[in-house]
């Protein structure tokens, strides 16, 4: 079930709201485990076959809080280390297993007789958040719980379950037990979750068809310098919005209930340099690396040359994350390069470049790496980089002006609310005009749904 879905909107999310504001305030439990109950069943309607598996992260990650609170710093190490791999070797062997054995029946050239491995949905998600939890009770910045009915009401919160953001268990601690639902927060919530709405159905889903369109031209026709470009622009506009919209919608859903995630998104695209980029794009994800991985292995305190290998270490990880194929580990790294780059090359020279060349440089950057992310295929994936820099190709389709023609507003708003141009208007939000307008768009975001069966989420596979 995914929050872009009718049966969604028209079923589960009345039904959960109705069953958790008729309990009174003071039935702080009795809320906790409606939504505890919805969240499991929000998981076990969408993957049936993976609920024993997000059961089994709860105990693991229940049982290993309260051990990395008890005995002596070495049995708190032992303690951590065990609850590490427990949470690894279920991720490895549900997204990795295949992948790993894969490339070793190349490498070594012997056949294995495999069968494929079902990867629940949103398992590396709630791994890490399982795995937050632990870390946060384990460095003294959370105190442990001794209900299992939170850890597991945290772990499997239906608004981030899924596909981010991944939600700290530090920042959401107090609210788990003693947060204050309002109508203030209510209606703030129903109007971000239906901004985050908008963006997916009405803006990501159509550069999705369009990106989906040229990248499978890609495999069959030599592609126009500026199709190339215009492709990659349209996936980078769709995997914004895919990704910004569903963030929006589980923080809407999340103010709903009382909860207050962390933002995800600043604006990356109006990013002038890489670093700054990923300062802006899915920051639970940075962060989770940066405090748990990063700052572990030295962070930057470090010598130069050890102060790269822990970049290499977090971006190579970051890569893999993302999926069991080699694009994404090359995706990874070479962020790697241009953020070592900046670093120890650029350094503060690169302040005084004028900010529109900067701009350009992290667009193109950013463009480049989006292909190596779509592109599982090498060869296509070189074809579609030697059409984008016109190396040794005759195009032979071009095809830009039926795009623009026939989505020019799509194209022209995704462009617009992809910069900060519109924050300005923030303020006023809830007033009558604004209301209209949100009641305008969640009615355009429902007819579409209707009439589109092309609605998918580009993060639900990671």
């Amino acid at each position: 079930m995914v929050f872009s879905s009718l049966s969604f909107l028209f079923y589960f999310l009345p039904t959960i709201l109705f069953l958790y504001y008729i309990l009174p305030k003071k039935f702080r439990y009795g809320r906790n485990f409606v939504l505890l109950i919805g969240s499991l069943f929000f998981y076990f309607v969408g993957e049936p076959k993976a609920i024993v598996v997000m059961l089994l992260s709860i105990f693991i990650n229940y049982i290993g809080g309260i051990a990395v609170n008890s005995g002596g710093e070495k049995q708190r190490k032992i303690s951590l280390t065990i609850v590490v791999i427990l949470n690894l070797t279920i991720l490895f062997y549900y997204k990795y297993l295949m992948f790993i054995v894969g490339n070793l029946s190349k490498i070594f050239d012997f056949s294995v007789e495999t069968k494929s491995i079902y990867m629940p949905i949103g398992i590396s998600f709630f791994t890490f958040q399982g795995m937050s939890y632990v870390f946060d009770v384990y460095m003294k910045n959370a105190e442990v719980k001794k209900n299992p009915l939170d850890i597991a009401l945290y772990i499997s919160l239906f608004p981030q379950l899924i596909a981010g953001p991944i939600v700290r268990y530090k920042t959401v601690a107090d609210e788990i037990d003693g947060r204050v639902e309002t109508l203030d927060l209510f209606s703030t919530g129903v109007i971000r979750f239906i901004v985050g709405l908008s963006k997916k159905v009405l803006l990501a889903n159509k550069f999705g068809i369009i990106a989906d369109e040229i990248f499978k031209l890609n495999g069959n026709y030599n592609l126009s310098v500026p199709l190339s470009w215009f492709g990659v622009l349209m996936f980078a506009l769709q995997i914004y919005y895919d990704f910004s919209g569903y963030s929006d919608m589980a923080i809407g859903l999340g103010k709903m209930f009382g909860f207050n995630f962390l933002e995800n998104f600043d604006y990356p695209y109006i990013s002038k340099s890489i670093t700054e980029f990923w300062r802006r794009w899915h920051m639970s994800l940075g962060t989770w690396f940066r405090d748990y991985i990063y700052i572990p292995l030295g962070g930057n305190r470090v010598s130069v040359p050890r102060h790269i290998l822990n970049m290499f270490i977090v971006w190579f990880l970051t890569g893999f994350w993302h999926g069991a194929s080699w694009n994404y580990i090359i995706w990874g790294l070479y962020f790697f390069v241009f953020l070592v780059i900046e670093k120890y090359v650029f350094g503060n020279k690169f302040e005084n470049v004028p900010k529109i060349f900067r701009h350009l440089y992290a667009s193109i950057v950013i463009l480049v790496g989006w292909v190596i992310f779509k592109e599982e295929n090498s060869f296509l994936l070189l074809k579609y980089l030697k059409a984008m820099f016109s190396v040794g190709l005759k195009p032979t389709i071009g095809g830009v002006t039926y795009y623009l023609k026939e989505y020019y507003i799509e194209i022209f708003l995704g462009i617009i609310f992809s910069t900060n141009i519109l924050k300005a208007f923030e303020k006023g939000k809830k007033t009558i005009p604004a209301i209209l307008i949100y009641f305008i768009l969640l009615t355009l975001s429902i007819i579409s749904l209707f009439s589109s069966s092309y609605n998918p989420f580009i993060y639900f596979r990671f």
